[in-house]
């Protein structure tokens, strides 16, 4: 300290001689002080002026206004004989006063007023502020009150001094006092450091303020917030501004954490409209909030010791967050740029910061509507393109938790759960989770109740995740999810919109609340019981079906906790309430069979199967006895040897009991393939997958009746033909049940017998289709009980049928197709559901077995091999599979039919289902090769003509089923490591080593290997669904241009090419059409110059096409039929109200600078609406409704036209170029309709013929042309077929 006392005194040209003697002289006695003042100038002047002087702690009193007492003291002065030496005679007198100390503070201080006549006058400054507002004076009192500054640096008065400088009227010399000021920063001590650089605005005029920023740049950075602040009250130029904010953003990941808040609360302060977003993006970049808080491992260390340095670190984390609020809210230039930020597309996946994450929680935390909506969409735009992920998000939750945005937060995840879009909807998931983790139990309860305000809210896709979060949440946090038990039991009174895997959902989270291990949530097992035993006594259907899905879920949670006795009971009252129905009783099978599945149960649970034998299964006898509606037979047996002696599945006799209503029956077929499925499931739990003990049941026959009655179907009644198609889907549903139960087994005889199982199905369906011919508004039984509710199953049944029927027999009729049956797609939910491992059959090849005859003599050969319409079934199901499980979203699907044959799917990963489908891979390129030889060699056959009448349909299907399930597996998104696994298998087909490969190089091997295929093409959709895998695979790599001109000529060929059905008629029907469109789209989308192929289409096939007889095509362009001609005039119509609302405005500024181009445009423009009159000719004449019904809107847009054009030049003062003539009625060839002339005054419509000769110029601004526009334009010479083939494509 005093050191920095004698830099003060030699900065002030103070010797320390003179410094110690001045300090002594400030001790004399007080009587010789007042002696001598009383003599001085100084104390003369001021007792005339007014102020007397007072000694000790007494303050100096003023006895007139101090505008009056700094008059009198100026005029004094200038009229003193000895002015202007008296000036410093006075100053004098005033350093002798202030060298006491006391005194020296009295001046500081402000002055009393004297009473007089009982008044007092009002406040008054100090005398030292008093004399600096008189300007003779203030520069020596300024150099004096400096100059005493050092004796007092250890207490308050180098703060009050520097007061008495502040808010001067005027200050005489400011740049002399700004100067000063500076050196004294330099030399002073900290804290009286910061007093002078605080005061700074308020000391100096505005014509210094430019300066001393400079200056202030220039200090430590322990003065950081003090200079903050005196540079945020500066009045600076816009240029020093940006210079000082860009001085202060470098020093931002230096500075102190306290001082944080100042500095980011200025540089946002500080931004004007112009630079506000590169201020934002320099302060997301460097403003690296993760630094200022400590790893989650000395945090809770920190917290454990209750450091102040934590608490100091999450504080200024706080205020800074709290600074750029204010700027947010109050500065809408700071909300639009950090906005702007968020939806920069330049930013890449791993360069987002917490910081934007906490930026879009401030946003819409404000009250502008227009932020709360911008952080909305750009929270969704980056979770969509995956810039802000799960990991940023828990980081953010875990260390900013105290940061206080939690109901921006609530909002967000709210916003994200009900969105529509399936790519955001976990993200809300994780906000919901991660909020419960990290938040206190006010934050946690009101996450509960946002949840189940979504189960509550009845919308499918919002109900599902809230539930998936809920038990998510059960699981993770049982103990804290136990205090809201009571909220989460509270959805149990909205159960009527929930489906039942909903319902499973709910029950499950709520019995693992109520009977868990620790049972935290045991105070509501009461009211479950309540509720369960409520459902389950109910007589509707549909509140059955709850209680028994509830009572399963609950007795899942109880056994799993060994309260057996419990669970023995409740199991016996589901049974005896849902034994009398047989609906329920399925239901009850099912959702017992899927709790064993994924649960271990107590093996005497087990014991309630051993009446599967009793009910169903029969023994052999030598004729089977009782009335039936068709003569019972033996069938299907695969144990031919044990035919005497053996068992058969008892189905015949117990549906002919059920169709007449018998009051004593019991047992019904409805519950034969649920009861099945328990049954084995139990089996393999028991015996770890061994089904030796139920094997029998895999070759056992059933009673049935002889299939040849199918082909007298239409001679039955009514109720023979409905009983025989329920039959036949018992059969059905039955066989699929056991190739469920057997596909897995590794003996070879189970494996030829669950092949043979499988023909029987693809045999029996083919009989379905043709008895359901026969009996239409037939109900099929159910089959599937644990997935949708069935109450709605029937109405949604019959309608689906019907649309499904009338589609298809509308199809016949265009397409001319004989086909004898129905389609089964209608009826798909009446079928057991195939597990996933089913589709392991497609792996095997030949099976075959040997065996010996009854004399021991000679050997017997069985084989058995996958034929075309077992793999067509197989492939088929894989694909419904692979589009429900990896490409459908919930939101696509049928209402009716959204999950329906899908619930043992549900509860499989769409990772674990690609893992499978990839593991199929070798089986079905091998299959797909088989299919590729077998075209080849028709085609060899047939003199190169491969869809020859002597084409297989089965093949035709084949082909198509496999081309589309492998696009379905690559159009997945899948793991890099799973895409390599899978693309390995397609180069591995033709280069071994695919594991040492890298992925371009893998993608180039399977684009070669997918190529080898296009020659042998059965049908347009299959030439789709090729060239659809070729642009996925290929734009797997990085190089995807490599092989766009390859597709793309791929594409151009089957264009290119005739396509006959396999009876050797030509393809046509909406499914061609669309696949038509798709494919020209596709080659459109890769082909280089878009323009110069539309040009080709249209200038060679659609000249073709008109001059063809009616039921001819294009010979260049084999697709391109009459059909297009529908587009022409549907399309063209929106085109031309495009051109209309688009582009004749353009043309209306563009005339007058660019008119030949315009002239071209239109003329051009005109041959296509000229070509679209002749349709409409054409339509009139051959009666076309399908071309007819777009006519009249054609029409009128047409006449927009031509009053459009017609307003353009009059607006360029062109009006004498129009001209109106009547257009006569043409075909498509442009010959005259004669047989209307007569009528040309009905039929005739305005045309435009004309020759533009533009009127005066002027220097209007020409808009620059639509990009679609400059390129009709720079191809002035393109016919008018383009235009019109152009609408096909582009519209």
């Amino acid at each position: 300290m005093n050191y920095k006392l004698h830099q003060l005194d030699t900065f002030l040209n103070i010797t320390p001689t003179e410094a110690k003697k001045s300090r002594s002289t400030g001790r004399q006695p007080k009587g010789d002080v007042v002696e001598e003042a009383n003599q001085s100038v100084f104390a003369v002047f001021l007792r005339d002026a007014g102020v007397t002087l007072k000694q000790g702690g007494t303050s100096n009193e003023i006895a007139v206004d101090q505008i009056v007492f700094q008059k009198r003291i100026q005029q004094q002065l200038q009229k003193s004989p000895r002015y202007p030496g008296i000036i410093q005679e006075f100053i004098s007198g005033l350093e002798s006063h202030i060298e006491d100390p006391e005194r020296f503070r009295n001046c500081l201080l402000p002055c009393v007023p004297q009473l007089s006549d009982g008044d007092a006058s009002s406040f008054h400054e100090s005398l030292l502020r008093m004399l600096l507002a008189i300007e003779m004076l203030q520069t020596y009192i300024i150099n004096t009150l400096l100059e005493k500054l050092p004796e007092f640096m250890l207490d308050g008065i180098p703060r009050i001094i520097i007061n008495q400088l502040k808010w001067l009227d005027r200050v005489v010399d400011s740049k002399e006092l700004a100067v000063k000021l500076m050196e004294l920063v330099s030399v002073a001590p900290v804290e009286v450091q910061r007093d002078i650089i605080t005061s700074l605005p308020e000391i100096l005029e505005d014509s210094q303020h430019n300066d001393i920023a400079s200056s202030l740049l220039q200090e430590n950075t322990q003065l950081t917030v003090p200079i903050l602040d005196a540079l945020s009250s500066l009045n600076l130029s816009s240029s020093l501004l940006t210079e000082v904010r860009e001085a202060v953003m470098s020093t931002l990941t230096a500075v102190q954490l306290e001082d944080l808040p100042v500095v980011v609360k200025f540089i946002l302060h500080s931004v004007s409209a112009s630079d506000a977003y590169e201020v934002v993006c320099n302060l997301r970049k460097k403003l690296e909030l993760e630094q200022c808080v400590l790893p989650p491992v000395l945090q809770a260390s920190q917290n454990r010791m209750k450091s102040k340095g934590a608490a100091l670190s999450q504080d200024s984390v706080t205020l800074t967050l709290d600074g750029i609020k204010s700027a947010v809210r109050f500065q809408k230039t700071i909300s639009e740029a950090w906005l702007k930020v968020g939806i920069n597309k330049k930013i890449k996946k791993n360069s987002c910061f917490v910081l934007d994450l906490l930026a879009l929680f401030i946003l819409h935390s404000t009250n502008a509507n227009q932020s709360r909506r911008g952080a909305e969409r750009v929270l969704k735009l980056k979770v969509r393109t995956g810039l802000i992920q799960e990991a940023l998000l828990q980081r953010t939750f875990r260390d900013y938790s105290q940061v206080g945005y939690f109901p921006s937060i609530l909002a967000l995840a709210q916003s994200l759960l009900r969105s529509t879009d399936p790519c955001v909807v976990p993200f809300g998931g994780h906000m919901y989770r991660h909020s419960f983790t990290a938040f206190d139990s006010y934050c946690q309860q009101e996450v509960v109740g946002s949840l189940v305000t979504h189960v509550c809210s009845g919308v499918n896709g919002e109900v599902d995740v809230a539930l998936e979060l809920l038990c998510g949440l059960v699981t993770e946090k049982p103990s804290e999810m136990s205090l809201y038990a009571v909220f989460v039991k509270g959805i149990l009174d909205y159960m009527d919109n929930l489906a039942p895997q909903q319902i499973r959902r709910l029950f499950h989270l709520l019995s693992r609340l109520a009977f868990g291990q620790q049972q935290q949530g045991a105070h509501i097992q009461d009211d479950m019981h309540i509720v369960i035993r409520k459902q389950l006594s109910s007589t509707v259907p549909k509140y059955k079906r709850i209680g028994i899905i509830g009572a399963v879920m609950i007795v899942g949670s109880m056994g799993a906790f060994s309260k057996q006795s419990s669970v023995n009971t409740l199991l016996e009252l589901v049974k005896s309430s849902s034994e009398s129905t047989p609906d329920a009783a399925a239901l009850y099978y099912d959702e017992l069979a899927n709790l064993i599945l994924t649960s271990t149960l107590d093996p005497q649970v087990q014991s309630v199967l051993d009446d599967f034998q009793d009910d169903f299964v029969v023994d052999l006898g030598p004729e089977i006895t009782g009335s039936f509606p068709f003569p019972a037979r033996v069938m299907y047996n695969l144990d031919e040897e044990e035919s005497q002696g053996g068992i058969a599945i008892n189905l015949l006799p117990l549906l002919a009991q059920e169709m007449l209503n018998k009051a004593e029956q019991r047992v019904s077929p409805l519950c034969l393939s649920p009861f099945f499925r328990l049954l084995r499931l139990c089996e393999e739990k028991q015996h770890q997958g061994n089904l030796e003990e139920i094997d029998a049941l895999l070759g056992c026959p059933l009673i049935l009746t002889d299939m040849d009655i199918v082909e007298k179907v239409e001679s039955l009644s009514k109720v023979e033909r409905e009983y025989l198609c329920t039959l036949l889907f018992h059969t059905i549903n039955w066989f699929r049940e056991v190739i469920n139960a057997f596909c897995s087994q590794k003996e070879t005889e189970m494996k030829m017998k669950v092949m043979t199982r499988l023909q029987n199905v693809t045999y029996l369906q083919t009989l379905l289709e043709k008895s359901l011919a026969g009996s239409p508004g037939y109900v099929p039984p159910v089959a599937n009980f644990d997935g949708e509710s069935t109450d709605g199953a029937v109405i949604g049944s019959i309608t689906a049928v019907i649309l499904f029927v009338l589609k298809d027999q509308s199809e016949k009729e265009k397409e001319k197709e004989v086909r004898q049956g129905v389609n089964l797609g209608a009826y798909r939910q009446f079928f057991r559901e195939l597990d996933m491992e089913v589709l392991s059959v497609l792996q095997c090849g030949l099976l075959s077995r040997t065996q010996l005859d009854s004399e021991l003599h000679t050997e017997v050969r069985e084989e058995v091999l996958l034929g075309p319409a077992e793999l067509v079934f197989l492939l088929e199901d894989m694909l419904r599979k692979l589009e429900f499980s990896l490409t459908a979203s919930p939101a696509k699907r049928a209402p009716f039919l959204k999950s329906v044959g899908f619930s043992h799917l549900q509860q499989r990963s769409s990772k674990d289902i690609a893992s499978c489908c990839v593991q199929l891979l070798p089986a079905l390129c091998s299959h797909l090769e088989n299919c590729h030889n077998y075209f080849q060699t028709l085609l060899s056959e047939n003199n190169g003509v491969v869809d020859g009448p002597a084409t297989d349909v089965h093949e035709h299907q084949l082909m198509s089923s496999a081309y589309q399930l492998l696009v379905a597996v690559f159009l997945w998104k899948c793991q890099r490591s799973l895409l390599k696994k899978a693309l390995g298998v397609l180069a591995g087909r033709l280069k071994e080593g695919g594991a040492e490969l890298t992925l371009e190089q893998l993608i180039k091997h399977s684009f070669e290997y997918l190529v080898n295929f296009r020659s042998t093409m059965p049908s347009l959709s299959t030439a789709l669904c090729l060239s659809q895998l070729l642009a996925t695979v290929s734009e797997k790599g990085g190089n995807s241009a490599a092989y766009r001109e390859q597709t793309a000529s791929l594409a151009k060929g089957f264009l290119s090419q005739s396509w006959v059905t396999a009876s050797g008629e030509k393809e046509r029907g909406n499914k061609f059409n669309e696949a038509l469109h798709a494919l020209l789209s596709i080659y459109l989308e890769l082909v280089d110059d878009v323009l110069k192929a539309v040009e080709e289409i249209a200038g060679e096939g659609i000249p073709e096409l008109l001059n063809a007889s009616k039921d001819e095509s294009s010979a260049s362009w084999p697709t391109l039929s009459r059909p297009v001609l529908n587009v022409c005039l549907k399309y063209g119509r929106l085109f031309l109200e495009s051109f209309l609302k688009l582009g004749m405005p353009l043309l209306d500024y563009s005339f007058k600078r660019h008119k030949m181009d315009v002239q071209s445009l239109l003329k051009t423009f005109q041959l296509s609406t000229r070509q679209l009159h002749h349709m409409c000719g054409h339509s009139k004449i051959h009666q076309d409704t399908s071309l007819t019904n777009h006519v009249p809107a054609l029409k009128k847009s047409l006449e927009l036209f031509v009053y459009r054009v017609k307003a353009m030049l009059i607006l360029n003062n062109c009006q004498e170029a129009f001209w109106i003539g009547n257009l006569k009625n043409r075909n498509l060839k442009g010959e005259e309709i004669l047989s209307q002339r007569s009528q040309a005054s009905d039929e005739e419509e305005e045309e435009e013929e004309r020759s533009m000769q533009p009127q005066g110029q002027s220097e209007d601004e020409v808009l620059f042309y639509l990009h679609v526009l400059a390129n009709l334009s720079a191809k002035v010479s393109i016919n008018v077929n383009i235009l019109l083939y152009s609408c096909f494509i582009h519209i």
